[in-house]
C-alpha cells in the first residue's frame, strides 16, 4: 500500500508552546487539502531550543501533546509522525517523538538517543534508550531525530530489522545544510529505503535553521525538497520499490556482520 506523506516545515516560536500548537494545527489543516496519509512535523515544535526554561515549559508527561494529536488524527483520519516535543518526566526532560495512526490511536514514541552537545542538549535533556520501529498502513517504519542521522549504525539497526521508511525530524542549522542533504541521501542509498526528513525554518536567538525538508527514494533520488521558508512538501511512497531495490542490490544479504565489531 502506498503512503502519501506531507512534511510540514514551519518556523517555531521560541519558548511559546501555546503559539506553536496553534500554528501546528493551522498548518496540519492546510496540508489536508492534498489528502496525505501521514503528516510529519519537525523537532521540538512545542518549545524550540529554549533549553534553559524546559523545566517550566515542557509538556508534563506529554499529556497535552498526545491528547491534541490523537484528537486531530482521529477527526481527520490521518496518521501523524509528530516531530518531537519537549516532554517533562520524573527523571528530567526528553526530546520525544510520538506517532498516531488514522484512528487516533497511539502507535509509538521515541526519545532522542544521541544528544547534540554543540547545542547544549546534554545539559538540559535526558537521552532515550530504545529503538523505534512502528507500522503505518502495513508499512514498517522507523523514526529518528536530527543528530541521529550522523550515526549510520543506528539507522541500520532499524532497516536491518525491516524498516522501509525512515522518518527524520530535525532543527538542523543552515551552516550545515550541505551535511543535512548529503547525510540523508546517503542514509537512503545505503539502507535502500525512503527517507522522509522534516526540518524547521526560521531563526531563534542563537541559530538560523536550514529548512530544506526532503523526501528521498531508495535510490537516493530527491522526490520533493522545500526551500528555506515555511512550506509543506508532498510525495507518495511505494514500499514495493524498496523491496525491488533490495532485490537488485542485496546489501542486507551480503552483510558480513562478524567483521563489524
Amino acid at each position: 500500500m502506498s503512503l502519501k506523506v506531507a512534511c510540514i516545515q514551519i518556523d517555531i516560536a521560541f519558548g511559546n508552546p501555546k503559539k506553536n500548537r496553534t500554528h501546528v494545527e493551522e498548518k496540519m489543516k492546510e496540508a489536508l487539502v492534498n489528502q496525505p496519509d501521514v503528516l510529519v512535523l519537525p523537532e521540538l515544535w512545542n518549545t524550540g531550543y529554549d533549553l534553559t526554561r524546559l523545566d517550566d515549559i515542557a509538556d508534563e508527561n506529554g499529556d497535552e501533546t498526545k491528547a491534541f494529536l490523537s484528537s486531530f488524527a482521529k477527526l481527520h483520519g490521518v496518521s501523524i509522525v509528530a516531530g518531537s516535543v519537549a516532554k517533562k518526566t520524573e527523571k528530567g526532560v526528553t526530546n520525544t517523538m510520538y506517532v498516531f495512526d488514522k484512528s487516533g490511536e497511539y502507535v509509538s514514541e521515541y526519545s532522542k538517543l544521541h544528544l547534540f552537545k554543540l547545542m547544549d542538549e546534554h545539559l538540559y535533556l535526558q537521552s532515550g534508550d530504545q529503538k523505534h520501529l512502528f507500522t503505518l498502513d502495513n508499512t514498517l517504519c522507523s523514526g529518528v531525530i536530527c543528530y541521529d542521522i550522523r550515526f549510520p549504525e543506528w539507522i541500520r539497526v532499524h532497516t536491518s530489522a525491516g524498516a522501509e521508511v525512515v522518518f527524520v525530524v530535525a532543527q538542523w542549522p543552515l551552516p550545515r545544510l550541505a551535511h543535512w542533504k548529503a547525510l540523508l541521501i546517503s542514509r537512503a542509498i545505503e539502507n535502500q529505503c525512503y527517507v522522509v526528513a522534516c526540518n524547521r525554518s526560521g531563526t531563534d536567538p542563537a541559530n538560523t535553521f536550514a529548512g530544506h525538508s526532503l523526501i528521498i527514494d531508495p535510490w537516493g533520488e530527491i522526490l520533493a525538497e522545500a526551500g528555506t521558508e515555511e512550506e509543506t512538501i508532498f510525495s507518495t511512497l511505494d514500499p514495493v520499490k524498496v523491496r525491488d531495490v533490495r532485490k537488485q542490490i542485496p546489501v542486507f544479504l551480503d552483510r558480513r556482520t562478524e567483521f563489524y565489531q
